[in-house]
């Protein structure tokens, strides 16, 4: 069984390597990602977990998890589910609670917490379809669904669904874009994009700025002499 297990992590690891190389261009080898991105380790670690989570081993479950999060610094609960090809870039400082699912081909960066909002039983964690990235110290909360191809900012927090093929920044998060599938882009950081909180204070400054016009045209009216409706005083007679 074991035997098995094993040949089954190092052929996942192997496939992981391949993806690696494909989306990270500080990758020069399989070698490289294999013995030097925390990543891989953490998946790897995570898929034995898993694997003795579903055979109700749940301690030896969580404390190989637990290893994991000081070997690599990546929290991930043996529960959760993880399709293929998951990219952890930089790995520091992720959390992936119990009930979240996560589809193929997803990156996440340093910092992203998957995270729940309730304490009750039950779904309480996102979901993430396939070929999401999620940008550095994104938070996602709640049994939320991010869908197909969707992008995150970095250091948004997202409270809601984001459809297919929507970008979402700021905090809370916003959609400030949706695109065609088709379409390849990398927007984790939505550098081009607009913070809606700060379109929010620009649209206030402008209203500020308006309104501060009219008042000084008003106060203009009221300091100009009336001279349509006054009568002049008939002139003395001697």
């Amino acid at each position: 069984m074991f035997k098995r297990l094993t040949k089954e992590l190092f052929s996942k690891a192997s496939e992981y390597s391949n993806s690696v190389l494909q989306r990270d261009p500080a990758a020069r080898s399989k070698i490289e990602v294999f013995l030097c991105y925390p990543g891989l380790h953490a998946i790897m670690l995570y898929r034995l977990a898993h694997y003795l989570w579903k055979k109700n081993f749940f301690t030896t479950a969580r404390l190989i998890s637990a290893f994991g999060r000081v070997l690599t610094g990546v929290d991930i609960h043996p529960a959760a589910r993880i399709g293929k090809n998951l990219f952890i870039d930089h790995a520091t400082g992720v959390v992936i609670g119990e009930t979240a699912e996560i589809g193929d081909d997803v990156t996440l960066y340093h910092g992203v917490t998957l995270g729940g909002t309730s304490t009750s039983q039950g779904k309480r964690h996102p979901t993430l379809k396939n070929r999401v990235i999620v940008g550095a110290g994104a938070k996602l909360l709640g049994p939320i669904v991010i869908g197909d191809d969707a992008r995150i900012g970095s250091n948004a927090v997202v409270l809601k669904d984001v459809p297919d093929a929507a970008t979402a920044v700021g905090v809370p998060a916003q959609i400030v874009r949706c695109r065609k599938k088709t379409e390849k882009c990398f927007e984790a950081y939505a550098a081009e994009k607009t913070d809606p909180m700060m379109k929010a204070l620009d649209d206030l400054k402008s209203q500020v700025k308006s309104l501060e016009k009219q008042i000084n045209a008003l106060n203009n009216q009221k300091k100009e002499p009336d001279t349509k409706n006054r009568v002049d005083s008939p002139a003395k007679t001697r």
